[in-house]
């Protein structure tokens, strides 16, 4: 590009912009046929020179075109989303709006664009500008511009989105996911229930809550006849996400766990000392010498404290496990991971029980020692038949599982709650 009108682009000074065209009117039309790095209009339009892009468009609109790309392969409508250029965009989506439905070499519109950096005001202008074609258009990996918006998370362009009538809520990008399928498999964070509060209001669903719709529809009508039991529910019911609503739970109390065994660890039962012991006041050293904030259950009883602080240890972990793989955003959505993530809180639990006995027998006094036994025996019966309950509970459901699935049992009167059980075994 010549040097002159590069810095006339730069400076947004439209004087000299009409000085060069009158010197050489042909200019703008060599740099299209030869466009390989950033026209006149890509500089004006990232600077945000409004002045500079309406004299363009009015000498040269096909300067705004999809033949003008840089050697990013974008044009300039590309380059004013990217920096938010929100007055910008409006002028060529004036002069010519079938330019801002110009992709990328990744199939990224303007919109796609301006979502993706958090421009609001200018997806606000595109999203006017647009139609229902524009607004659900795909990129490469097949994610609309509602995709992006909720996998940045960005609630503000989530909420304007989701005022636009052409809008498709439920479009299924090329893993097969809907917006709502992204936000719940993302790391939690506090943005989370606003913006599925959100989705949920615009008829959200996710990609499995589609499929049983679709599933449903399917099914001869003698099938769909359900028992007296299941005629009684609500008909327009919506499907409960009891994965989500578990995941919460399991947050929750793997979070508490983490809190308690940390503090336990740093706070053991007995404390701490708080003076330092190795010599004694003839300056001999200890038998028994200690240090300001090492553990005194350590020296008094350390074969209890080597216990208590194994299972102390054991809970922290297994809590933490839950917690990492839950904010990890791998897409663990099925039951099979679901009842993974119970048998480590199941371990993770079970410790914190054996810790809180340990605790409970050091800071005990002798004489009732006959009582604390007594009371931990039953507790540990009770906890035990308690855990095997629950273990053969799910055993045996599996077991049903597995018979239903390799044909040995003949399951009875499937509704779309029971196509959900399996699909998410």
């Amino acid at each position: 590009m010549d040097k002159r009108l590069s810095e006339a682009a730069i400076q947004g000074n439209v004087t000299s912009l009409a000085q060069i065209l009158d010197e050489d009117p042909l200019i703008l039309d060599r740099i299209i046929v030869s466009c390989v790095s950033d026209t006149p209009l890509h500089t004006a339009a990232a600077l945000g020179h409004l002045g500079f892009v309406k004299q363009l468009l009015s000498r040269k609109p096909e300067l705004a075109g999809g033949e003008a790309r840089n050697a990013d392969g974008r044009t300039a409508v590309h380059v004013a989303a990217i920096k938010g250029r929100a007055a910008v965009l409006a002028e060529i989506a004036r002069v010519e709006p079938e330019w801002i439905r110009v992709v990328t070499d990744r199939g990224e519109t303007g919109l796609h664009l301006c979502v993706k950096w958090n421009r609001v005001e200018a997806v606000k202008v595109l999203g006017n500008f647009g139609d229902d074609e524009m607004i659900n258009r795909k990129d490469c990996e097949g994610n609309s511009a509602l995709h992006i918006a909720v996998t940045n998370k960005n609630i503000e362009i989530i909420n304007y989105l989701l005022t636009l009538k052409g809008l498709q809520v439920n479009a299924l990008n090329k893993n097969g996911l809907t917006a709502l399928d992204l936000l719940r498999q993302s790391p939690r964070d506090l943005k989370d229930m606003e913006i599925e509060n959100a989705l949920q209001k615009s008829r959200a669903s996710s990609a499995k809550e589609l499929h049983l719709i679709t599933e449903s529809q399917r099914v001869p009508q003698e099938v769909e006849q359900t028992t007296a039991s299941q005629e009684t529910r609500p008909k327009n019911k919506k499907p409960v996400d009891w994965l989500g609503r578990k995941r919460s739970a399991l947050m929750v109390v793997a979070s508490l766990i983490a809190t308690v065994a940390f503090q336990a660890g740093l706070t053991p039962p007995g404390g701490v000392w708080q003076d330092d012991y190795t010599v004694d006041e003839n300056g001999n050293p200890v038998k028994n010498p200690h240090s300001v904030g090492q553990s005194v259950m350590a020296y008094q009883e350390p074969g209890a404290y080597g216990i208590f602080m194994i299972f102390n240890t054991i809970a922290f972990l297994s809590s933490l496990s839950i917690i990492l793989i839950l904010v990890s955003g791998l897409p663990l959505n099925r039951r099979r991971w679901m009842w993974v993530q119970m048998v480590i809180m199941w371990i993770a639990i079970t410790a914190q029980v054996w810790t809180y006995f340990v605790n409970l027998k050091h800071m005990s006094p002798a004489d009732v020692e006959g009582m604390l036994r007594e009371v931990t025996e039953i507790s540990v019966l009770t906890w035990l038949t308690l855990m095997s309950v629950v273990f053969v509970g799910n055993a045996v459901r599996m077991n049903l599982w597995v018979l239903r699935k390799y044909g040995y049992i003949k399951p009875k009167g499937r509704n779309s709650e029971a196509i959900e059980d399996d699909r998410e075994e």
